[in-house]
């Protein structure tokens, strides 16, 4: 599985952008995938994710209510949609796949591949 993230870029405080990730693969449909970030001098974090067989979507609390997750199987994309951004967001942020579904997809070691990540930058 490859993914090629995108969209990333300079915003500032209050703004909003629109990641995208493309997938390949015949079976899209049935990969749990997931967006992580990785802020300078920090962990890599789990920041939304989509497990198909659960039809739940999940978020990172500190992003809740800002951040939209949404797939597209016939385009084999998957999209986060970032609004009212804050300096804290800025981060590179990582797509991420695992080709069946996982019992804790907020976590790192269930995804078997990753993107190459986009960085986001939020000014204050």
């Amino acid at each position: 599985v490859q993914l090629q993230a995108s969209g990333g870029g300079l915003v500032q405080a209050g703004g909003s952008l629109r990641l995208s990730c493309a997938a390949s693969g015949r079976t899209f449909s049935r990969y749990t995938m997931g967006w992580f970030r990785q802020a300078p001098g920090k962990e890599r974090e789990f920041v939304a994710a989509d497990v198909w067989t659960s039809f739940n979507l999940y978020y990172a609390d500190s992003v809740k209510g800002r951040f939209t997750f949404s797939r597209d199987n016939a385009k084999n994309t998957v999209s986060l949609e970032m609004n009212s951004l804050k300096p804290e967001d800025t981060a590179v942020y990582y797509c991420a796949a695992s080709r069946s579904p996982v019992a804790r997809p907020t976590r790192i070691d269930e995804y078997d591949y990753w993107g190459q990540g986009t960085q986001v930058t939020v000014s204050s």
